[in-house]
């Protein structure tokens, strides 16, 4: 079957074994001196290794894998120790995988084994210590009770993270019923009122259509959040170059793909930092 499953390049690995501890699931080893992904089995394609590799040598690439087993990861989960567990809990949560969650928590329960408390009030004394990646965990920004920096010329509109498309889980609350801004990675660096103009009141996406790898993971996490976040409306935002126009193909058939279908607005930037075009568009007949 075709799944997502990471993809190790060999010639960027050193061998640091900094990804080893950061997959309990148990999929990757050190093998002559090399990571290397031992069993499609145990491997999810959510990336928790993701963010620990400082030599960017792991991605997540759609191929033919064999299925992945949550009762072969549990069985070695569980010989890791309750915090192990309640990781990998959180893993399967914060991305959405509700199914695999629960049958986690069916092998638990088969197995006699207590559910590992999931939740903790926050306080001074007792902080809460996020596990899992920590590039990917969702979470909301709240603005309005932010603390004021005086050091800051323009405040911040960012309202979550993470914001890049590979890492977003596109049923998060941050999604559910929003306004997206779809944008090309450069155009934040272009526009010097980005936050105050573009970002107010959105959530965000941004991906850049030319370097990044999983273009079809990017359909369909858009056409999630089409049909499933019910999105209200998306403004994509590219830059003036040619490749940029790859992020309007993209959502295109995202969009095709939908059952529902929402307004779109195309914004194009000049690398001069100007709005070279603003429009609602019909993107199927685009």
């Amino acid at each position: 079957m075709k799944r997502q499953i990471i993809k190790i390049d060999e010639d960027k690995c050193n061998g640091c074994g900094l990804c080893i501890p950061n997959c309990p699931e148990g999929a990757i080893q050190i093998i002559d001196n090399k990571a290397r992904l031992v069993s499609d089995l145990f491997c999810d394609g959510l990336g928790a290794c993701l963010g620990h590799c400082p030599e960017d040598a792991i991605t997540i690439e759609e191929r033919e894998a064999e299925p992945y087993d949550e009762s072969k990861v549990m069985e070695n989960i569980v010989r890791q120790g309750a915090n192990t567990i309640r990781a990998h809990l959180k893993h399967l949560k914060d991305h959405g995988e509700t199914e695999l969650y629960n049958q986690a928590v069916r092998y638990l329960k088969n197995e006699g084994i207590e559910l590992p408390e999931q939740s903790h009030e926050n306080s001074d004394k007792d902080p809460v210590h996020l596990t899992g990646c920590p590039g990917s965990i969702s979470l909301k920004i709240d603005r309005d009770n932010q603390k004021s920096n005086d050091r800051a010329e323009s405040p911040s509109y960012l309202a979550h993270w993470p914001v890049q498309l590979h890492l977003a889980m596109p049923t998060a609350a941050q999604y559910q019923g929003s306004d997206l801004l779809l944008a090309a990675d450069c155009t934040a660096f272009t526009l010097g009122n980005f936050h105050s103009k573009w970002l107010k009141g959105k959530s965000i996406a941004i991906a850049c259509p030319k370097l990044d790898g999983g273009i079809e993971i990017y359909v369909e996490k858009l056409r999630t959040m089409i049909d499933e976040a019910k999105i209200n409306t998306i403004t994509v935002m590219i830059m003036q170059v040619p490749c940029c126009g790859g992020m309007v193909h993209i959502l295109k058939k995202a969009m095709s793909e939908a059952s529902r279908k929402v307004p779109v607005k195309v914004v194009v930037v000049s690398i001069k930092g100007e709005i070279l075009q603003e429009e609602w568009i019909d993107i199927l007949n685009a």
